[in-house]
């Protein structure tokens, strides 16, 4: 193990404990820790925060749950006067439970970032103990996770923070294990040129999105900021058009076009004046919100996904994109076609391709399935959730989770897919359009829910202050 880079991480974790104890208890001495020591190196720097913390006066317990330890650690935690139980033993078993149901903060370092599966003996049965409400900190990665997928089988930790360093570990920004992640610290341990340049996983930050947004230049006019065509909302859900458009109309797409029944079209020209009825030249299109059987809106699909523009495909249309896609008819590549579709959809879309697939299944391997669809068919795939994931047949994936779970509500996706309409109308390409239009459909959420319920409406109405809110910053 390298002995410089355990320092670093070292102290970074417990630095971030020590905020914690501060934090919940206004002091450090005095307070018991526990640390959860596995083989590896994210047992050794949990014997070296341990370390520290003890010497700020914490009364530190060790309990190992391997055969081995980092040597080191152990030797200065001892020195210090901290406490190493044997979870391995019938008395260091007994000792380690005590330990743990007095504990103010818990350090789970018992698998590294080469574990996966679940958690074994006797780590499972402490880690089922914790007791509840007492924080717990994760060392890089929370234990019994898959480090490079996300996926969860068996027991495993659920962090209220997690420590990494580094860089961000592709489960820390994955669903499931990024729901067990907690909030994410980063410490440089100075890798440097040692990181990898392009990671298969990525998230787009606030400035990312910023520096991407297309700002209208002085000559500009409405058709040369892009025009959007939409097939949305049906009798039985009208308010699946009225948001789509109005959340291309706030992200600022020059015109909107509307194409619909004409009682969703009178609803849709109220609610967004904005809005031109009927069909005409656009740049790219937005497909099957809230649309079901309707003769005039097939037709009309069927024609956007065979022009060869640039095409967000949602709800009502995803069937239709599927069949045409996985048949060959690809008139334009991945970069112009971004599915939305929820978990539920998701499998019935990779059911179409002869894959028996459960929603269950796609919550639980939800990375996997994303790829899978977008492999299959050609085209990007935005798979909605409180993780959103963008994934591109090419293998690389977009992870954003900017929004509150308040977002969970009707009509909250047909905003998101008008924000990625918007922008696929102003020429973004379909992966960095929805990695985009998540983040500012997230922060738009936050910002009209301020800690409580928010509807749709209010979220698209959010958007224009978000925008102004990121390029100005």
């Amino acid at each position: 193990m390298d002995d410089v880079l355990i320092q670093r991480a070292a102290a970074g974790l417990a630095a971030e404990c020590t905020r914690i104890l501060i934090e919940r208890h206004r002091r450090v001495y005095g307070c018991r820790v526990l640390l959860l020591v596995g083989v590896g190196k994210n047992g050794a720097d949990a014997l070296v925060a341990g370390a520290r913390l003890r010497g700020r006066g914490a009364h530190v317990d060790a309990v190992l749950v391997g055969t081995d330890a980092y040597v080191p650690g152990l030797s200065e935690l001892r020195r210090l006067g901290g406490s190493v139980l044997d979870a391995l033993s019938d008395e260091g078993s007994k000792a380690a439970f005590d330990a743990l149901s007095a504990a103010d903060l818990i350090v789970d370092g018992i698998v590294g970032d080469r574990g996966n599966g679940g958690l074994r003996s006797p780590a499972d049965a402490l880690v089922d103990a914790i007791p509840r409400g007492v924080p717990v900190i994760a060392v890089d990665l929370p234990s019994g996770v898959d480090p490079d997928t996300g996926e969860i089988v068996g027991s495993h930790v659920t962090a209220d923070v997690t420590v990494t360093f580094g860089t961000f570990k592709p489960c820390l920004f994955a669903p499931p294990a990024a729901h067990a992640a907690g909030r994410t610290v980063l410490v440089d341990v100075g890798l440097g040129n040692d990181l990898p340049e392009r990671a298969p996983l990525r998230r787009l930050t606030r400035t990312g999105v910023a520096a991407r947004w297309p700002v209208p230049a002085r000559p500009d006019h409405k058709y040369t900021r892009g025009v959007l065509g939409v097939i949305a909302g049906s009798d039985t859900y009208p308010g699946a058009a009225v948001l789509a458009a109005r959340g291309a109309v706030r992200a600022g797409v020059g015109v909107v076009r509307y194409v619909g029944p004409p009682r969703v079209t009178d609803h849709v020209i109220l609610a967004v004046p904005e809005a031109v009825p009927g069909l005409g030249r656009v740049q790219a299109w937005l497909l099957g919100s809230g649309v079901e059987s309707d003769e005039t809106q097939d037709r009309g699909i069927a024609q956007a996904l065979d022009s060869g523009l640039p095409c967000v495909v949602d709800a009502g249309a995803l069937e239709e994109c599927v069949r045409r896609r996985s048949a060959g008819t690809r008139p334009i590549g991945a970069d112009g076609i971004l599915m939305t579709p929820h978990a539920g959809e998701l499998a019935r879309m990779l059911g179409l391709l002869g894959h028996h697939v459960s929603r269950a299944d796609v919550e639980s391997r939800p990375m996997h399935h994303a790829a899978w669809l977008a492999a299959e068919t050609e085209a990007t795939v935005l798979l909605k959730g409180s993780t959103t994931l963008i994934a591109s047949p090419s293998g690389w994936m977009y992870s954003q989770s900017d929004g509150t779970s308040w977002m969970a509500t009707a009509g909250s996706g047909d905003v998101l897919a008008g924000v990625a309409g918007a922008l696929m109308a102003a020429g973004i390409k379909a992966p960095d359009a929805g990695a985009m239009a998540a983040l500012v459909h997230g922060v738009a959420g936050n910002h009209a829910s301020n800690g409580g319920p928010v509807s749709a409406s209010a979220m698209a109405d959010a958007i224009p202050g978000v925008v102004a809110e990121l390029l100005h910053h």
